[in-house]
């Protein structure tokens, strides 16, 4: 494996997403490497389409809410969590979550990513039994990705 200088930290912003930071951060000091912490907003405007609206402005609306709204959240992370994230590059893009990140990998140089196994979907389905090793983005990263994929488990908090 090649020297670690790039580490992507994907993450949609939920509290399991967040269990893999003390890795990234733990790894990001050892090896002196940069952190890009990527958010993916969903493109929902595929909807439109599928139920013929016309008019995008809803769904654009709702888009931009959602990357303010994580904007503020990666903010609040960065002070709260991450001393201001001096080695921190914020990234926030819009399209398929898994495709993106793995755009991303590729057109940034990445080295490694560092990604908790289950995010959001994962809280907000208390139901599903805990048999799932991977959420279908963490999945979908660890079949495609060029470089190796660190992954933190997730425990569910009761």
């Amino acid at each position: 494996m090649k020297e670690v200088k790039k580490i992507l930290w994907p993450t949609d912003l939920s509290q399991s997403s967040a269990q893999a930071l003390p890795l990234v951060t733990s790894l990001s000091q050892k090896y002196g490497a940069e952190v890009h912490l990527l958010f993916v907003a969903e493109d929902i405007s595929q909807v439109i389409n599928f139920y013929g609206q016309d008019h995008p402005g809803p769904v654009e609306e709702f888009r931009n809410w959602i990357v303010r709204k994580a904007q503020e959240k990666m903010d609040k992370l960065c002070e709260q969590s991450l001393g201001g994230c001096p080695a921190y590059r914020k990234v926030i893009v819009v399209g398929d979550p898994a495709q993106e990140i793995l755009r991303y990998i590729s057109d940034q140089g990445m080295d490694m990513v560092v990604m908790a196994t289950h995010g959001h979907g994962w809280e907000s389905h208390p139901h599903l039994p805990g048999q799932a090793v991977f959420g279908s983005v963490s999945e979908e990263v660890v079949k495609n990705s060029p470089v190796p994929v660190l992954t933190v488990r997730v425990s569910r908090k009761e």
